[in-house]
């Protein structure tokens, strides 16, 4: 067995309710001024309320940070630092989905008082280094597992974005609540539930750094997120389920974080930066096209995790078995209500070629991809799900 590294974030907490004793986990740094950082949405909800109340009531000074947009753009990334040094902030708590926790990982770094390095340095991997401040993670979707990971996505120009990967940015704890996430709308729950399901996915077929603990965490979460996602979207409320979409979301956000994504992401990033349209959508647009391309490189590893959609044992044809896991991938999306094709979300035949070549900018994840994805492979795939 060839040799490897794992890292994650050094301490889970997964009970529901736990959000609202956040005191005791922020004690543990006997830190008094406390930054969080959250997007409008979550303010508006009533989310944040009690949280911020127990921190108050035990003597912490919270500043607020509720300027998070979705795909954040470097402004919105150096105004929140700008405000916490303004603070002298001691701790950094990310309350939200995947933009707020990425958001709050950069602010903890970049608002130290010893950080030297500007965000343009900090660009690509292993590039930002040094200290940070204690970060604490409260996820509020089941999907980006941001907050077990060492990267942050940036918007840095009107179509692209970038990654800063780095172990400064993995956090010190990830509080795991779902009463956080009943609220979800049920488009949100389906889209979040399968970017979650395309992290264990790619991390399980990932070329470099695949490994027997981001297998196992692979397949584990998607045990979880598999049998649940259903019950989540037609019982918002069942929080046993959601309580099992966190855990598979986080599962799948440790076995990414050690053995990256793909082909997927890559050519989702560009239906986000040229239409917005959200990241999991994104995923879930192009995912059943990537894994029938990939399939001529990595049935037999398809073939390992199709039990587990299609709750029957395995065949002794891995083609015919990797056919099985995209039919119920294919017949989940359908369930989901989610628009199924690139044309459904506004993006526009004439951008396609534009799409493709953008998507060969995202190197650091096509790397990691079973087969080589070339310009007119990209191409082919966004015209297969126009």
């Amino acid at each position: 067995m060839p040799g490897f590294v794992f890292n994650t974030t050094r301490q889970l907490i997964v009970e529901q309710g736990a959000a609202e004793r956040l005191h005791e986990v922020v004690g543990k740094f006997s830190a008094e001024r406390i930054f969080v950082v959250t997007d409008p949405g979550i303010a508006e909800l009533g989310l944040l309320g009690p949280a911020i109340d127990n921190l108050e009531k035990y003597g912490a000074m919270v500043e607020l940070f509720d300027g998070v947009v979705a795909d954040p753009p470097e402004a919105v990334v150096l105004e929140a630092v700008e405000r916490a040094r303004r603070m002298r902030a001691q701790l950094i708590i990310g309350f939200g989905g995947g933009s707020s926790m990425d958001v709050a990982k950069l602010v903890a770094c970049f608002a130290h008082l010893q950080c030297r390095q500007s965000l343009q340095e900090a660009y690509g991997v292993g590039n930002l280094e040094g200290e940070r401040l204690p970060l604490i993670q409260v996820p509020t979707t089941a999907g980006t597992g941001s907050e077990v990971t060492p990267i942050s996505i940036v918007t840095t120009g009107e179509t692209t974005k970038s990654g800063i990967v780095s172990p400064v940015l993995l956090p010190d704890v990830a509080v795991l609540d779902a009463t956080l996430t009943v609220g979800l709308p049920r488009h949100v729950t389906a889209a979040t539930g399968i970017d979650a399901m395309v992290h264990a996915i790619e991390a399980y077929t990932s070329k470099i750094r695949k490994n027997p603990m981001s297998d196992t965490l692979a397949r584990e979460a998607l045990r979880l997120l598999v049998t649940h996602i259903d019950r989540v979207m037609q019982d918002g409320r069942d929080l046993e389920a959601r309580q099992a979409m966190l855990l598979g979301s986080c599962l799948a956000g440790q076995a990414f974080a050690n053995a990256p994504v793909a082909a997927v992401h890559a050519l989702a990033y560009p239906l986000g930066g040229h239409y917005h349209v959200p990241h999991g959508l994104s995923n879930a647009l192009v995912l059943p096209a990537v894994l029938r391309f990939n399939a001529a490189a990595a049935a037999d590893l398809y073939a390992e995790l199709a039990p587990i959609f299609t709750h029957e044992a395995r065949s002794r044809s891995d083609v015919d078995d990797c056919e099985g896991l995209i039919a119920s991938i294919e017949a989940l999306l359908k369930r989901s209500g989610l628009p199924l094709r690139l044309r459904d979300v506004g993006v526009l035949e004439s951008s396609l070629d534009e799409l493709a070549a953008d998507a060969m900018q995202q190197q650091r994840l096509l790397v990691n991809n079973p087969r080589e994805v070339t310009e007119r492979d990209a191409l082919e795939i966004y015209r297969t799900v126009y």
